[in-house]
């Protein structure tokens, strides 16, 4: 076991390195006194990986030279501590001869293709070199010290290229004695030429003068140098990789590539979920963040062309800036072709194995108040909203839900439909009540209930208090017709326009970098927000202990989806930090 852990070990110490070097870019593009982004280029790695691997990661720069990120120490900290459990020392084993290329890669869904004995994904790491004899020296050495610690050692040479590996050789079953005569329990007959069962955990290479190959078995490895020399084999030569790279920034920092059907197979998950063919996703540092931009490719036009926006929607003048989170567009009647919506169901998807209801998910108050209404929000309200809106979320500290704010241009079919949520509201048996919140007309559907009371001065009869709970309200504004959770919602509302999110610096800042013209935003402010998806979202805590240094400095992120491309989806996610 503390075998197997090895590679998994590395393979987490990078991963995180990587994750703790793009926390930090909003200061390296500050103050790093090298000029970083004219390194930047295309994974050179991708030519060890196969055409149908389901994931390539790649961090395209050293992490030396994201030490300018350091605040508290935090990424030296790291690289000591990480590769503490595998006999590692960074500082003294690797940096001195780490070029400026990391990239791990899911190379099999299953090493062996054997269902009977459960699924053995290959994993493969690649680290360019810039002093190939001290790399080839490092892994000389560690597979010695590995030796030394029991190992059984295995060195094979394989078209050219030195292969080393550990091994765990299975024992020979116990002959046990049968009817008089001694027998081996499972054993099959095997020829002279016939190798043992083998089980390796942990196999290097030096490849030429430039890189440096981990795997977690050598049949990935022999696969690996089997890909360079049959170029029909690799990534590098597949139509759905050239395709998404031609979308990648030249500057980015690191770079993620998905083959969607793989990891759609390899994670267990429905073919309703094949939406897309392939993704990649670039990092690239701004100044006052990081910009996370997505492209996901398919060989069919299936999207619709998409409602183009060149400014924030007019709605969001009602949202306060203190939202913790909201979404804005136009057309909420084809909310499920939408490209937010396809997007999130691609995410959700691949990351969470799950197709979860895009708003139920996001905004559980919303949710909630389906149920006590007794609507729909698809069929009730989303369907006539053809123009501009806005939905927020407004965190209170007295209940465990926030509260929700719902903005929707008005339609010719507008009157129509308040008519039919007020008749869906009678028949559950709410009241619609007209009240006055400073001048404004607004209307409320609330709940009766009659609570007994007792008094000195009537005790031969029961008296009864009746209390009304206010479910939701609503009122018309201009062109707009607002929705609110609460009566405390409708007034910060009504009186959000000196105040709005599209006055507030952060959402600037984030559209700011997004382009101008989009199908709309979606905003996040960590701060306010992370509580509540933990709740939904529990393996999100787990992100949050391996990328502490990221979320502890995040502030906020923007997310916007553009183009109008019906073969491909592109969006952007930008993350703020402090």
């Amino acid at each position: 076991m503390t075998q197997r852990l090895f590679f998994r070990s590395l393979a987490v110490g990078i991963l995180v390195l990587l994750l703790i070097g793009i926390a930090g870019c909003n200061r390296l593009f500050a103050k790093s006194p090298l000029n970083l982004t004219s390194s930047y280029g295309q994974p050179t790695a991708a030519i060890f990986v196969s055409r149908t691997s389901p994931v390539m990661v790649s961090l395209l720069v050293n992490p030396e030279n994201l030490e300018v990120l350091e605040g508290d120490g935090e990424l030296s900290k790291l690289k000591t501590r990480l590769f503490a459990n595998t006999g590692i020392d960074y500082q003294h084993d690797i940096q001195p001869w780490l070029g400026n290329e990391i990239t791990l890669a899911v190379t099999h869904l299953d090493i062996d293709r054997d269902p009977a004995n459960g699924q053995q994904p290959g994993y493969l790491m690649v680290l360019a070199t810039q002093q190939p004899e001290q790399s080839r020296e490092f892994v000389e050495v560690l597979f010695s010290k590995r030796t030394l610690a029991g190992r059984n050692l295995t060195v094979e040479q394989y078209k050219g290229v030195k292969l080393i590996y550990d091994t765990l050789q299975e024992e020979t079953p116990k002959e046990e004695k049968r009817g008089g005569y001694y027998s081996t329990p499972n054993r099959q007959s095997k020829s002279k030429n016939s190798q043992p069962n083998i089980q390796s955990t942990l196999a290097g290479a030096s490849v030429g003068k430039n890189f440096v190959l981990f795997a977690n078995d050598p049949r990935v490895l022999r696969d690996a140098i089997n890909n360079v020399q049959a170029v029909e084999l690799n990534l590098t030569n597949s139509n759905k990789y050239q395709q998404a790279i031609k979308q990648l920034p030249q500057n980015a920092l690191a770079v993620a590539f998905l083959n969607l059907p793989q990891v759609i197979k390899w994670q267990g998950l429905g073919t309703d979920a094949q939406t897309y063919e392939s993704q990649i996703v670039s990092f690239v540092e701004q100044p006052q963040g990081l910009l996370a931009e997505s492209v996901l490719l398919t060989q069919d036009e299936f999207l619709p062309p998409s409602i183009q926006l060149s400014n924030p929607v007019g709605a969001l003048q009602y949202l306060p800036s203190e939202v913790s989170f909201a979404v804005s567009s136009s057309d909420l009647s084809r909310l499920d072709n939408s490209n937010l919506a396809v997007l999130w169901r691609q995410v959700t998807a691949t990351i969470f194995s799950s197709e979860k209801n895009v708003f139920s998910q996001l905004f559980l108050p919303l949710a909630d108040a389906e149920k006590s209404w007794g609507i729909n929000w698809k069929e009730d309200i989303f369907s006539w909203v053809q123009g501009e809106y806005a939905i927020g979320l407004l965190p209170r500290e007295d209940k465990p839900l926030p509260d929700w704010i719902f903005v929707a241009e008005k339609s010719d079919s507008t009157p129509a439909a308040i008519y039919r949520l007020d008749a869906i509201a009678s028949s559950n048996g709410l009241s619609r009540n007209s009240l006055t919140l400073d001048d404004q007309k607004i209307f409320a559907w609330t709940e009766l209930n009659t609570t007994p009371t007792t008094s000195p001065l009537t005790k031969d009869r029961e008296l009864f208090t009746i209390q009304a709970k206010v479910l939701g309200t609503y009122t018309e504004v201009g062109n707009y017709e607002i929705f609110a959770s609460s009566i405390e919602a409708m007034n910060r509302a009504l009186t959000a326009k000196e105040n709005s999110l599209v006055n507030n610096s952060s959402f600037q800042e984030g559209i700011a970098v997004l382009p101008q013209t989009n199908q709309g935003y979606v905003y996040l402010d960590w701060t306010n927000s992370q509580e509540l998806l933990e709740r939904q979202l529990p393996v999100l805590k787990l992100v949050e202990v391996i990328g502490k240094p990221f979320f502890q400095n995040l502030r906020s992120l923007t997310v916007s989806s553009y183009g109008s491309n019906v073969e491909m989806l592109k969006g952007g996610v930008f993350f703020q930090f402090n």
